[in-house]
């Protein structure tokens, strides 16, 4: 059962709003949104519920708890849905807490999506923004919060300084055991990412999902957006290879869309509906597993 230690964020979005908090400057807006300094701004204290996820995070998101979470959810059996049954499904988290937006889950899809098709991107990128956060059912498969969102890092192989509270890691019983506490752990150096396992949440989950459907940038995207270490700071360069460059080009131009597309201005869903159940059939069968 879950309790209210598992959950220390009264929402999903609060995370959102930590990654405004923390970078700010990671990119200019795409698009015509709010300026970034009319997010949400914290004091200089962090709230003490953002700190309390991250410990929460920090000292379960071992290496055994990562190979767990694959056994149980990556034969993906849990139900079939189509894209949109998806994001219907996902509608259920809406979060009327959300100081930034008052749209719901689809909306907010949507808001990403149409802001990177205005900027004239190919199709399989637009459809990329629309199912970027879909991993986030895991909520509703019953799923605390520190396994679904929160910045990703590599587990196996040392904590990086770059990760956002890298002093919550003496909690995590992987940073006393030798087969994980190397610069590279239980990785090759330059062996590229795909051999790496990152910590579980909503990115590493949708990923495996939709592997099968989208081109490499799209797939990078949805599974690198939140692995700011890496894409922000420049940690775990040792273990990238050649696609790993190519790839980051495209996580950095898709993050500002994700970070700074939302606005208080809701897209007409009934509208846009028949254009993204196209697009969603050009590259979806009707049905897939989750």
């Amino acid at each position: 059962m879950i309790t209210p230690s598992d959950n220390p964020l009264r929402s999903l979005e609060e995370w959102d709003d930590d990654v405004l908090r923390r970078y700010p400057e990671s990119s200019s807006q795409p698009g015509d949104q709010k300026d970034v300094d009319d997010f949400r701004v914290y004091d200089d204290e962090t709230p003490q519920h953002v700190q309390d996820f991250y410990r929460a995070n920090h000292r379960n998101q071992t290496v055994e708890f990562n190979r767990q979470q694959r056994d149980k959810y990556l034969e993906l059996n849990q139900r079939r849905m189509s894209i949109w049954e998806a994001m219907d499904f996902l509608n259920t988290l809406v979060d009327e807490s959300d100081p930034d937006t008052d749209l719901t889950q689809i909306q907010h899809l949507l808001q990403t999506s149409e802001a990177i098709r205005a900027d004239g991107h190919p199709r399989w990128f637009i459809l990329t923004g629309l199912v970027h956060d879909l991993g986030k059912i895991l909520c509703l498969f019953g799923e605390p919060q520190w396994a679904v969102t929160g910045d990703t890092y590599p587990v196996g192989c040392a904590f990086s300084d770059s990760i956002v509270y890298p002093e919550f890691f003496l909690d995590n019983p992987d940073q006393a055991d030798p087969r994980y506490a190397s610069r590279c752990g239980i990785y090759e150096q330059g062996g590229g990412l795909q051999q790496v396992m990152l910590s579980w949440g909503h990115d590493e989950y949708l990923y495996h999902v939709v592997k099968e459907y989208l081109p490499a940038p799209g797939l990078a995207m949805i599974r690198y957006h939140s692995f700011y270490p890496w894409h922000h700071d420049g940690a775990y360069r040792h273990l990238m290879n050649e696609q790993d460059h190519q790839m980051l080009e495209w996580v950095k131009r898709f993050n500002p869309y994700d970070l700074y597309s939302k606005s208080d201005v809701p897209p007409d869903v009934d509208q846009l509906r028949p254009y993204y159940q196209e697009l969603i059939s050009e590259f979806f069968p009707q049905t897939i597993s989750w």
